[in-house]
């Protein structure tokens, strides 16, 4: 029969998952991951308000845009996560982690005219692909392949997302955001 003791040594054990990657790589690595997932979510939720509140004559295009892209987004979080305790990392456990790390900003406001929700995750995408090219320069340098074959996957998904953002935004054949 396990004891109090016994628990109280289970819930102090460290998650020493082995890795053949260097303690420094497995630090960098896990950091940039972290710092990912926490836009990642933090896009996910911005892309979710945007499509719960997104009104006006393009509502039923754009609140399916949104909808779609937010499950591509959320799609991401959990092998982003495991990627993390694979490398013998912690990875994020709650919301208040979430916006300590988060880059991404959040919009509050009570209303958001629909071409600038969408100008808005152009931008939020763009910024992202931008942190995820940076995170696969790091995984590059400690010779994570795994990590950045799925980084470049998550690159390509976000690209087309941020060009059905743009498109879909556009102004007219001439002008344009």
């Amino acid at each position: 029969m396990a004891t109090s003791k016994d628990a109280a040594k289970r819930r102090n054990a460290p998650l020493a998952t082995p890795t053949d990657l260097g303690s420094n790589a497995t630090k960098d690595i896990t950091a940039g991951l972290n710092l990912l997932l926490a836009d990642v979510f933090a896009l996910y939720m911005k892309t979710k308000n945007f499509h719960w509140h997104v009104s006006g004559p393009h509502f039923r295009d754009y609140h399916l845009l949104l909808d779609e892209q937010a499950d591509q987004i959320f799609a991401m979080t959990d092998p982003i996560a495991e990627r993390v305790r694979k490398l013998g990392g912690i990875t994020l456990r709650s919301i208040g982690q979430v916006s300590k790390l988060q880059r991404i900003l959040d919009n509050d406001a009570e209303y958001v005219e629909p071409l600038d929700m969408l100008s808005e995750l152009r931008d939020d995408n763009k910024a992202l692909v931008a942190s995820m090219r940076s995170c696969h320069d790091v995984c590059e340098e400690h010779g994570d392949v795994a990590t950045t074959s799925l980084i470049e996957v998550w690159i390509d998904e976000t690209e087309r997302r941020l060009w059905f953002l743009f498109e879909t935004s556009r102004r007219g054949v001439t002008g344009g955001v």
